[in-house]
């Protein structure tokens, strides 16, 4: 394993061959500033404090590690216990991540940022810290998201946030990213595009990993404190990767320590009903080494090299490639990776709701549902730690109308 976190070390940007940075020539120069910059404030204290006091004093780190008696007791199995992200303000892990972009941006001297978002809590974390820093925030959404998400759509305008619609392509995340980098092509100068996940051109993929590091560190902590263990098993579902490789980081190192990524099965197996790029061993097809969006990643795609269509129940795991380092985690056998349908996860959700009080996204459902589909893998032995990413309000009317 040592070799393996050395080969990264040897070569910024880039997880083995994945990574790197595949952008016009007009967005070279802002992300070289935006990495130069990066690198100083990992050193810089007085950065450091200020991101911490943000984390505990606004979104109100650290958060919780739950053991769930009552899921535990209901599936029999492995002792369960719940990294409770979704107690965070606006109710998600992304806030971590916009924190410390926002903070970037000050730093830059950038009044405007510009977001992406599909599930919206990236969009409301971004409009979020822009309004406490004094930013000027667009973020731009699919509309086929912005129906599905209504709420959050409320929620940025309610910040200040403009919401703009994406009409094009799927209109989904993926093309809510492709309008988010015109933008910023179009205004480098005064503008920072705070990009949502462990995605994207060199230095996005490690930056973002690092402001969702906090997740593992502290459930590393919480876990040792309560079990005097490390878990044997880490869950997490997994769309770009930022919650899932959040909670990852922190354990690469311990070999005995098993790492889940779980993602969209969708409708099923076939090109086009799925979102599931690293999940081959199942039949979910159209997945291989490509270039989306600035990294090189496995991405969904047809034979003729076509981004591939993709479905989820959940906008927030609905895209089709997947971050460069799970690509490499991935490769290496570090981390596995598996998928649940949607009907899988609508079941998980209801059961965590019924079982914890604890309504999740249904992002984090992907998560609850691959534990269950594992369980006949797992012994009472095991120690199971699951990332609950989000709340589940933002997916209430999806809930409503399939339950």
């Amino acid at each position: 394993m040592s070799t393996i976190l050395r080969s990264v070390t040897m070569a910024p940007g880039r997880f083995g061959p994945y990574g790197g940075r595949y952008v016009p020539e007009t967005l070279m120069v802002p992300l070289l500033e935006l990495e130069r910059v990066y690198e100083t404030t990992r050193t810089d204290a007085a950065f450091q404090a200020e991101f911490a006091n943000l984390l505990k004093n606004f979104a109100g780190r650290p958060t919780p590690l739950q053991f769930a008696s009552r899921l535990t007791a209901k599936l029999a199995g492995p002792r369960i216990y719940l990294k409770r992200e979704d107690l965070l303000h606006t109710g998600a892990h992304k806030i971590n991540n916009a924190i410390g972009q926002g903070l970037l941006a000050v730093k830059m001297g950038k009044p405007r940022i510009v977001a992406e978002t599909g599930a919206g809590q990236h969009g409301v974390a971004s409009a979020t810290v822009a309004a406490h820093l004094g930013l000027e925030c667009v973020v731009y959404m699919g509309t086929e998201d912005m129906a599905r998400q209504a709420l959050n759509v409320t929620c940025i305008r309610m910040l200040g946030a403009e919401v703009i619609g994406v009409d094009s392509g799927s209109r989904t995340l993926k093309d809510a990213i492709n309008e988010a980098m015109r933008d910023w092509v179009t205004n480098v100068r005064t503008t920072h595009y705070l990009l949502g996940s462990v995605l994207g051109a060199h230095p996005y993929p490690t930056m973002v990993r690092d402001f969702q590091s906090v997740i593992g560190r502290e459930a590393r902590g919480q876990i040792l404190a309560a079990e005097r263990r490390l878990p044997t098993h880490l869950f997490a579902c997994v769309g770009g990767g930022s919650n899932s490789i959040g909670l990852f980081h922190d354990f690469l190192r311990d070999a005995d320590v098993k790492m889940i990524g779980i993602e969209a099965g969708g409708r099923g197996p076939g090109l086009g009903e799925h979102a599931a790029r690293l999940a081959a061993a199942q039949g979910f097809t159209g997945a291989r080494p490509g270039v989306l969006q600035g990294t090189y990643t496995y991405v969904l795609q047809n034979e003729d090299g076509q981004i591939a269509a993709t479905h989820s129940v959940s906008a927030g795991l609905d895209y089709p490639a997947i971050g460069p380092e799970h690509a490499w985690l991935a490769d290496q056998g570090r981390a596995e990776y598996a998928a649940v349908s949607d009907a899988a996860a609508l079941d998980a959700a209801r059961l965590l709701a019924r079982t914890e009080g604890i309504i999740p996204a249904l992002e984090s459902a992907h998560a609850i549902a691959g534990l269950v589909a594992r369980l006949p893998r797992m012994s009472k032995d095991d120690l199971v730690i699951l990332n609950l990413s989000g709340r589940g309000d933002k997916d209430m009317d999806t809930y409503s109308r399939l339950l």
